[in-house]
């Protein structure tokens, strides 16, 4: 299938844009190496355990597990933390960066990702948000007042034939009870959310900076199984004028008036940085 309108148009509207809104779901880590969970098939691939157990990912992903048996809760969070500590996040990233230098307002992130590749690729962290929390921040499980910590001190080391975690498991400094990722998870009711929303509020000030119709709103492998990301997208481009840019090869269907791009995240960024690169030197 030919895309290359839709790649015109996208690499037209950032080309004139100012300021430069990125929305990210699991589909943007991809082209990194990372797992997107796509339905039981695809988690069970990444966790062969969960489906001798029987388990999905939204049963896994569940706080209970840090009170019934923490060592596997952490068994597959610290799975989790150490493969986004040695991922490298691939070039598409360095290109929304070299793009942003560009604008007068630069880029801002949000994403339901919580692994903290942004930010690993350079984004600096008071522009991204982070809407399902982050793996790399941690948060007390008796919720004692400690707050929220960052991950960085702690190491889990996993086995991976048992997804089970091998003691010492992350323990607060404080009350000495057991941390667990600052992270939403399914049927969360003790997600201690303050830090997105300081996230939220830092991003609320840099949109209402940008002038209306000067904004593209770039959405990279957004599903909608956990639409999140690709309802705040759309509600920021309607709200501001903004030209919305869905990349995403499974399901690309947009609203009216905006461009979709059916395939993955870097092919997709790499064409349009084509693009973009060919009018400049038209």
């Amino acid at each position: 299938m030919d895309h290359s309108d839709a790649i015109r148009r996208a690499a037209a509207a950032l080309s004139e844009a100012d300021a430069l809104l990125v929305g990210a779901g699991a589909g943007m880590g991809v082209d990194s190496g990372l797992p997107d969970f796509r339905g039981d098939r695809g988690f069970w691939r990444a966790y062969p355990v969960c489906e001798r157990l029987g388990l999905n990912f939204a049963s896994m992903a569940n706080p209970r597990w840090f009170v019934t048996d923490p060592a596997f809760a952490w068994g597959f969070y610290g799975h989790r933390l150490n493969l986004y500590r040695r991922t490298r996040p691939h070039a598409g990233f360095r290109l929304l960066l070299d793009w942003a230098a560009r604008k007068r307002h630069g880029l801002f992130v949000f994403t339901s990702n919580v692994d903290g590749q942004f930010q690993r690729a350079g984004v600096p962290p008071e522009r991204v948000v982070e809407v399902h929390g982050s793996i790399h921040h941690l948060q007390c499980l008796r919720s004692c007042g400690v707050g929220i910590v960052p991950a960085d001190g702690f190491n889990v080391e996993v086995d991976e034939e048992t997804l089970r975690a091998r003691p010492p498991l992350p323990t607060c400094s404080a009350c000495l009870g057991v941390l667990r990722p600052n992270i939403l998870m399914f049927g969360d009711a003790t997600w201690d959310d303050g830090r997105t929303i300081d996230q939220e509020q830092r991003l609320e000030a840099w949109l209402h900076e940008v002038p209306r119709g000067r904004l593209v709103v770039l959405e990279c492998g957004a599903g909608t199984a956990v639409p999140s990301v690709r309802h705040f997208c759309e509600g920021v481009a309607e709200a501001r004028q903004a030209t919305l840019v869905r990349i995403n090869p499974h399901e690309p269907e947009v609203p009216a008036g905006a461009i979709a791009i059916p395939l993955g995240a870097l092919e997709a960024l790499t064409l349009i940085d084509r693009a973009m690169r060919h009018d400049l030197a038209a």
